[in-house]
């Protein structure tokens, strides 16, 4: 009877996972847009942990303007942070004469942890208030 009941015990602890895996990810994006002018950017990121505990992450950004007659400019800039950290900025931006449109996006990838993202975005016209959004998502 003894080596039954162990011979079940050990079949239950073999077919038991260590742990499950887990995954999370996250972005926003946004455009804006005024008279001839138009800017838009976007980040996005994830990160995932193995049963065994090994984490892997990722992070991508972008943007882009356009401007029918002035001037546009876009720019992104991606840098690991302090401990198991990932940081994109995205910005773009367009102008002609006083009109004009802008989007930023800043994501956060910490490993294993979180992933987090806001983007702001911001268009005028001469003589008309501003119109400005923003859009956040954090995922735990």
């Amino acid at each position: 009877m003894l080596i039954a009941t162990s011979s079940v015990a050990l079949l239950l602890a073999a077919a038991s996972p260590l742990s499950a895996q887990t995954s999370m990810t996250g972005g926003t994006g946004g455009s804006a847009a005024a008279g001839g002018t138009s800017a838009s950017t976007l980040g996005t990121g994830g990160t995932s942990t193995s049963g065994s505990g090994q984490t892997g992450s990722s992070i991508a950004a972008g943007g882009s303007a356009a401007s029918a007659n002035g001037k546009a400019q876009s720019g992104t800039s991606m840098n690991k942070g302090n401990g198991p950290v990932l940081n994109s900025n995205a910005r773009a931006q367009a102008h002609e004469g006083g009109t004009f449109s802008r989007s930023h996006t800043r994501t956060k990838v910490k490993a294993g942890e979180e992933v987090g993202s806001t983007t702001k975005t911001m268009s005028h016209v001469p003589g008309s208030k501003p119109t400005m959004s923003t859009t956040s998502t954090n995922v735990r």
